[in-house]
Formats: C-alpha cells, sequence, structure tokens
C-alpha cells in the first residue's frame, strides 16, 4: 500500500483533499494575477493576441502540468516523496553523469523561488489601487506599497523559526475559497461572452506564434502559467498521488475558467489598451473588490509559505545526499517532517527583500520570473527519461517520443525567457553561487573519499581483545563507538585502525563500529547488529532515510538498550562504566576529521574543489552535530589529508 510521509495510507478524505488544495497549488494557483497582465503588457488589445495567449494558456496547462507532472511525473514516487533528488534517488545507479541535471535542476528551482512570493504578494496588494479612496495612497511602485509587501514577507519569514502547524489549518479552506472565487467570477465572463470558448482551439495558439509579431516571445510570458508545476511534484510526499489528481481537476478547472474570463473582458472592455489596470481585479465586481484582495493576499502569502517550505525540504535532501554542507537544521513542531533551516531562510528573506526593492511592482518582476524554473523542468525531464526507461520499462521508442514532445516545449519556453536575461542579472550571481556549492561539496567529497583506505577488521581482532585486557594500558572508555564510512561487515577505515592503536592506544571493553547507511527510501530507519569478536568488536549499521535528520547517539544506546534487554551478545553479563556514583553507561564517540595538509600541490580543479570543499567544512555545523552526538560523550580527533604531495623540494646545505 502506498503511503504518505506521515505513515497515513494513501487515502481520499475530505480533509486530503484540502489539506492537497491547501499545500500544494499557491504557486500554480496564484498565476492568474498576473499571467494575462504579462502577456497584454502594453501591446494593443485584439483578438490574434487575447484568443493566441488563452490557448497557449490552456494547451501549457494540458501539456506541461497535465500529462507531464499530473500524469506522468507523479509516478516517479520514491516511497510517497517527490522532488528532483526523490527522482535522482530513484534513477542515480543508471548513470553517473545524472550529477550535473540534478544540481542544476536543484539550483534554479531555489534561486527563482526567491522571486515567487514578492511577484505574488505584490501582485495582490497592488490591487488596492484599484479601491476607492486607495487610488492615491497605494500606487506600484511607491514606497508605502513596497513597505506593505516587505512588511508581509518578512513577517511570514520570522514566524518560520515557529512552525506553520497551526496557521496551516486553514490553508485548504482558504485555497477552497481562492479557487471558488476564480470560477465564479470567471464563469460570469464567460456566460456573458461565450464566444470566448473558442479560443481553446489550438489554432490561435499556432496563429499567436507563428503570425504575430514577435510572437513566439510571448511563451515567455504564458510559461507563467505553469511554474508552480514542478511544485506538484516535489510536494508529492505531503499529500499523495490520488489527492494531488483528484483536487487537480478542480484546480484546472478553475484557472482555464478564470483565463477565460479574464480573456473574454479584454475583448469586450472596448479600450485598445490595459494602461497598467489588471485583466484579474477588472472582472472582480466592485462590491467585492476589497474581500477579494485580502483573499488575494492570503493565497499569495500560502503560496510564499509554500515555496519556503519546500525550500527547507529541497535543502535537506541535499544535504542528505551530500550535495550540501552540514547546516543547523530544526524541528519546530512535532509535525514529522516540518523543518526549519535558520540559514536558508535568511537567505531566502534577503533574496525576497532584495527583489521587492530592486523591481519595485509585480509588473517588473514579470519579465524576469521563470527563466529558471524552465532549466529545472528540462532537468526533470531528462531525469524523467531515465525512470520511465529503466524502472517503468517503457520502449526506447516511446521514451525517444517522450523527450521529443517535451524537449521541443520547454526548449522553446526556454528561448523565450533566454530574453529575460537583461532583467534578471543579478539572479546568475544566486544561482552560479547555489551551483557552485553542490557541484564543490558533490565533487570534492568524491576526491576525499577516493583517499579512504579500508582494512580487513579479521587482521585486527586479536591486537583488539590483546589490548582490551592490558591493564597496564589506562582504560579510555568502556564502549568506544567510531562512526565508519565502510558499509561492508569486515572492513573499517585505516584511519580508524590508526586511532585505536598509535601513540597513546585506546583500551575499552568493547569496540563499536557504526555505519550511518543513507538509503533512497526517504523515511527508513532501521538497523542491524554483527558480531565480529564475541561480546569484543561489534559493527552496526542504522539504515537512514534521506529525508530523515539522523540522531546517532539516540539510535546508537536504544540498540544498545535493546541488545541488553533481550539478553544477546552477552552486554547483559558485562559492566557498562555505571557505578554507584553514576548510573549512566561509559560511552565513548570518536570523529575523526581531515584537514587540508600543506604539505600538498594541486592541478587548478583539484586545489579550487578541495580548499572550497573545506572552507565550506569549516561554515557549516561539525558533524557531531551533523550526526546528532551530544558534545560530552565526544573526543575529536584530526588528520591531515594528503592529496598530492610536494616531491620537488630542494634545500641546499651551507658549508660553514
Amino acid at each position: 500500500m502506498n503511503t504518505t510521509k506521515n505513515g497515513v495510507a494513501n487515502k481520499v478524505t475530505i480533509a486530503s483533499l484540502l489539506v492537497a488544495l491547501g499545500i500544494i497549488y499557491g504557486d500554480i494557483g496564484t498565476s492568474p494575477l498576473y499571467v494575462f497582465k504579462a502577456i497584454i503588457g502594453t501591446r494593443d488589445i485584439n483578438l490574434m493576441l487575447v484568443y493566441g495567449g488563452v490557448s497557449c494558456v490552456f494547451w501549457t496547462l494540458v501539456f506541461q502540468t497535465t500529462i507531464k507532472y499530473i500524469w506522468l511525473t507523479l509516478r516517479a514516487d520514491n516511497h510517497g516523496e517527490g522532488g528532483i533528488f526523490s527522482l535522482y534517488a530513484l534513477v542515480r545507479r543508471y548513470g553517473k553523469k545524472l550529477v550535473i541535471p540534478t544540481i542544476l535542476g536543484a539550483t534554479t528551482l531555489l534561486a527563482d523561488g526567491i522571486i515567487t512570493p514578492p511577484i505574488s504578494v505584490s501582485s495582490a496588494i497592488e490591487g488596492l489601487s484599484m479601491v476607492k479612496g486607495l487610488e492615491n495612497i497605494i500606487i506600484p511602485g511607491n514606497y508605502l506599497t513596497i513597505g506593505i509587501v516587505v512588511a508581509i514577507l518578512s513577517l511570514l519569514f520570522f514566524f518560520q523559526r515557529f512552525g506553520t502547524q497551526v496557521i496551516g489549518k486553514a490553508f485548504g479552506p482558504i485555497m477552497t475559497i481562492w479557487f471558488s472565487m476564480l470560477l465564479i467570477f470567471g464563469m460570469k465572463e464567460i456566460m456573458q461572452h461565450t464566444d470566448i470558448l473558442h479560443a481553446l482551439n489550438p489554432y490561435y495558439a499556432y496563429d499567436l506564434l507563428a503570425n504575430y509579431p514577435k510572437g513566439f516571445w510571448l511563451l515567455g510570458a504564458v510559461f507563467l502559467c505553469t511554474t508552480g508545476a514542478e511544485a506538484l511534484y516535489s510536494d508529492l510526499g505531503h499529500c499523495g498521488i490520488k489527492n494531488i489528481r483528484i483536487t487537480w481537476v478542480y484546480v484546472k478547472i478553475s484557472l482555464v475558467v478564470a483565463y477565460l474570463g479574464q480573456a473574454a473582458w479584454l475583448m469586450h472592455q472596448g479600450e485598445t489598451l490595459l494602461n497598467g489596470r489588471n485583466p484579474f481585479f477588472e472582472i472582480i465586481p466592485t462590491w467585492f473588490l476589497l474581500p477579494s484582495i485580502i483573499i488575494s493576499t492570503c493565497a499569495t502569502i500560502i503560496a510564499s509559505q509554500a515555496l519556503i517550505s519546500g525550500s527547507f525540504t529541497l535543502i535537506s535532501e541535499a544535504m542528505n545526499l551530500n550535495f550540501w554542507p552540514r547546516i543547523t537544521v530544526r524541528q519546530p513542531s512535532d509535525s514529522k517532517g516540518q523543518i526549519y533551516i535558520p540559514s536558508i531562510n535568511t537567505i531566502l528573506w534577503f533574496g525576497c527583500v532584495l527583489m521587492m526593492v530592486y523591481f519595485k511592482e509585480s509588473a517588473h518582476m514579470e519579465a524576469a520570473y521563470g527563466f529558471s524554473i524552465t532549466i529545472t523542468m528540462m532537468m526533470t525531464s531528462l531525469l524523467l527519461s531515465y525512470f520511465i526507461y529503466y524502472r517503468l520499462k517503457w520502449k526506447k521508442i516511446y521514451v525517444i517520443l517522450f523527450l521529443i514532445i517535451f524537449g521541443t516545449i520547454e526548449i522553446s519556453f526556454f528561448i523565450a525567457n533566454v530574453a529575460k536575461i537583461k532583467e534578471r542579472w543579478m539572479f546568475l550571481f544566486f544561482e552560479l553561487f547555489l551551483f557552485m556549492v553542490m557541484y564543490i561539496w558533490y565533487y570534492a567529497r568524491k576526491i576525499n573519499n577516493r583517499f579512504t583506505k579500508f582494512e580487513e577488521l579479521g587482521k585486527y581482532s586479536s591486537q583488539l581483545t590483546e589490548l582490551s585486557q592490558d591493564d597496564a594500558i589506562p582504560k579510555f572508555a568502556t564502549h568506544l563507538i567510531y562512526l565508519t564510512k565502510s558499509n561492508r561487515r569486515h572492513e573499517i577505515e585505516d584511519k580508524i585502525i590508526k586511532s585505536i592503536f598509535a601513540k597513546k592506544p585506546k583500551r575499552a571493553d568493547v569496540y563499536w563500529f557504526l555505519h550511518i547507511n543513507r538509503t533512497e527510501d526517504p523515511f527508513t530507519l532501521s538497523y542491524d547488529v554483527s558480531e565480529l569478536v564475541d561480546d569484543k568488536v561489534i559493527k552496526v549499521n542504522i539504515n537512514v532515510g534521506f529525508r530523515i535528520q539522523p540522531k546517532t547517539e539516540l539510535y546508537f544506546k536504544n540498540i544498545v538498550t535493546e541488545l541488553v534487554n533481550n539478553k544477546e551478545l552477552n552486554l547483559h553479563i558485562r559492566p557498562d562504566g555505571s557505578s554507584k556514583y553514576n548510573n549512566e553507561p561509559d560511552f565513548k564517540f570518536i570523529v575523526i576529521e581531515k584537514f587540508l595538509s600543506i604539505e600538498n600541490e594541486f592541478a587548478l580543479r583539484d586545489g579550487l574543489l578541495l580548499n572550497g570543499y573545506f572552507f565550506l567544512k569549516r561554515l557549516g555545523v561539525s558533524d557531531e552535530k551533523a550526526f546528532g552526538l551530544e558534545k560530552s560523550d565526544i573526543e575529536v580527533e584530526q588528520i591531515p589529508l594528503v592529496y598530492h604531495p610536494i616531491t620537488n623540494i630542494k634545500l641546499d646545505r651551507e658549508n660553514r
């Protein structure tokens, strides 16, 4: 049975449908606020532009969102979880070169996300300029409007540290009201001008792209209608595939009706130019304008919250798959899976405020929005082609057909969005920073791991037993625990052997070697135990899902308690280091950290990678925090990494 990350069966209930509406549709659901305004811009309003625009939007939602994401991509279900890292975890065994597409997809998804909150919230707040009495106060781009948006975003980011479990319960009902509003007021316009239904004919989309002056470049604005499609897959674990697919029917109908309603208004409003008007708010009756702005603002805040939570999840998965340095992660509530990452929260807040201050109004942001998401979608398509070929066992011809159809669509969107580079040049620095962090961390760890040598533990079993029984050497600990990268039962790193025997040997009653195995399953938590020397040398493998933040010391102590209670391995009849003065067992964890030796000389790439890696490592959290170890039970040892030793040293001896 398929399960969600909360362990609840993936069944459909009113409550589960409300959760789906509240969590995953914020971004794509609020796009009617700005899509048609971006398509029309300062162009003359005519049939070719309006009909072609709404036709392009409709068929984009059909192909890109419904077919690619709702029907196909959601099938890439990694034990209830979705998103680009979950997809990578499913297919990484089939291609080593998939690392770069994964990094690119994750980078661009995270980077372009800093513009979603400001464009959404500012689009809603700017609607206040249409309210009688506020038209001279709330003006798009003025300091008051910017200040209101910045204040809303700042409060949203501030409250992340307290969790969203309380206000999150209101997300579903609010988004239900939002989509109902889209449906009702869109339908009102369609009922008055039913001729707009002809615009669903794909011919109008073709006519716009082929015959309208510079019509192809309008795809950059059209693409805004599907920028939230990636979130549908990323939030798979929150709602389950059935709930997403069922709610999408209602959401898609509401969106299409809203776009058709705006198009109908455009065709019959009587003016040649928009002159700064927003078609979304123009179809709202005057008596409902203020409530609609309040509802819109709430919906955009929910959209922003979904982005922030998704960013936290993305970075958490990146850390667990070794794409991002270890940083502080907190759990602000008892809700499983809800996390808060202070450093990412600060980066996103600063980025959103910077976007608002720089662009000033939503109309300027429309020109910069969407470029990176096209890259994310292309990378998802590439990874997905591996999934449908290797996991779904599609025939090669169907995989090629998939790549041709969606490659053509997404490359077209990408080319049209390239024109936005001049409006978003500052984004490139942010994206480059994110890409380099992931690239350096992943590949430098590969180099680091290349110099990790493993030894057969059996060769040292007699020495370990002898050392344990040698009373001439002071006892270092009753239980001595080393973290090891080896997932093989009989192997450990040579640096651990050196740590035990070199200089001052470490005598202990029991030597434990603990391996944390990050699994492809998101929420696995299991272990196995191997006794290599009776009651003396024990290997423990703990399998931890890539969505779980490990608490290694807690897991280990629970394992020991369970072994003692079950009277296994004779641990229950031997001393554990406790005494009449202290009833706590004597555990000592050894963490071995490498540093870059001054004895190295590097090629350019390797030097940049390794120096960058150790710089990032210093900025991140320590290994003991990353693995969930108590400082009082840890000893950290430093060893040099000699990657490429300097060989040509010429020293001339002076004769005196």
